[in-house]
């Protein structure tokens, strides 16, 4: 497992991290028991894995709980991202005081004195300020020692630059992925003044992993697309085949697409099993070739950066 830095925040990180979402998450992920949620944890730390990215309102609070049963002895070797305004209950709220007691519940939960990161979970443009109140809490706490570092999680470029040039962020979590590039040049600002970006939603999904086509239907979160939507993302998945060939694996051209980009400092892929874990980890022992990036990366340009997919 390769590392990278973490922007200049001193923290470093495995490239490929571990997502969370789906620990104690059935209603979105299926349904995996608790001991199967721990081995999996502790197998992705044994394989090299040390960067693990939950939430409060991930399972309700069961992905924290379940981190933090998994990593109690290992506590002091491992890097622990959480988020805040998205809360344990399943509401939201950016509310200053909801937001340092969602922290609370956290570290509670997590068994841990401190959180390496904590962001702002896709906050409303107005709170991506330094001044206003919710990154307010967010230095309180930590100038109290609770978090080491602070940042938000979003989806655009256009917040990606606001976080830069109105907070003093030190870590930002942006979606990106072959069919979402958008964020990118922003991304090279933030890489460029030492902000540490961890990707989220890199196989889009589940779409870039080659598993789905036309024909597939959806239930849970991922009943959100509409059947056109289904059916243009499969058209383009089918281009992303052609590029990169029959034999190859999506879901690692696709992790190592992102990592193909020096701006990253890791990406977050979840995984239900030991043998989606093990394959998302092994796109850290390989490079794409130059061309095949290029390729991606104009398949978006051309396909899809005029008319972007929805989330």
């Amino acid at each position: 497992m390769k590392k990278r830095m973490l922007g200049n925040t001193g923290i470093e990180v495995s490239e490929v991290g571990f997502g969370a979402w789906q620990l104690g998450n059935a209603s979105d992920w299926g349904r995996m028991s608790d001991d199967e949620a721990i081995r999996l944890v502790h197998e992705a730390h044994m394989n090299g894995c040390f960067f693990f990215d939950t939430a409060p309102n991930y399972g309700l609070g069961k992905s924290e709980e379940l981190l933090g049963k998994a990593l109690k002895e290992n506590r002091e070797q491992v890097v622990i991202s959480s988020k805040c305004g998205h809360q344990a209950n399943d509401e939201q709220s950016f509310d200053p005081d909801d937001l340092i007691a969602s922290v609370e519940g956290s570290l509670k939960r997590l068994d841990t004195d401190y959180l390496d990161s904590l962001l702002l979970h896709n906050p409303p443009l107005s709170a991506l300020d330094q001044q206003s109140p919710q990154f307010q809490a967010l230095e309180k706490l930590k100038k109290q020692g609770k978090i080491k570092a602070y940042g938000a999680s979003v989806d655009t470029g256009k917040e990606v630059n606001q976080i830069l040039d109105k907070t003093d962020s030190q870590i930002i979590e942006v979606m990106f992925n072959i069919f979402h590039q958008e964020p990118l040049n922003a991304m090279s600002r933030a890489y460029n003044e030492g902000v540490g970006l961890v990707v989220k939603v890199p196989l889009d999904s589940g779409w870039l992993t080659g598993k789905y086509d036309e024909n597939s239907t959806f239930e849970g979160i991922r009943s959100r697309w509409s059947r056109e939507d289904i059916e243009r993302r499969a058209e383009l998945v089918d281009k992303v085949r052609k590029i990169i060939g029959e034999d190859a694996s999506m879901t690692r051209v696709a992790l190592q697409y992102i990592l193909s980009y020096k701006e990253v400092s890791t990406v977050i892929p979840g995984a239900r099993n030991s043998e989606q874990l093990l394959h998302n980890l092994s796109a850290s022992q390989d490079l794409l070739p130059e061309k095949m990036v290029q390729d991606l990366r104009g398949l978006w340009i051309e396909e899809i950066k005029g008319r972007p997919l929805p989330w």
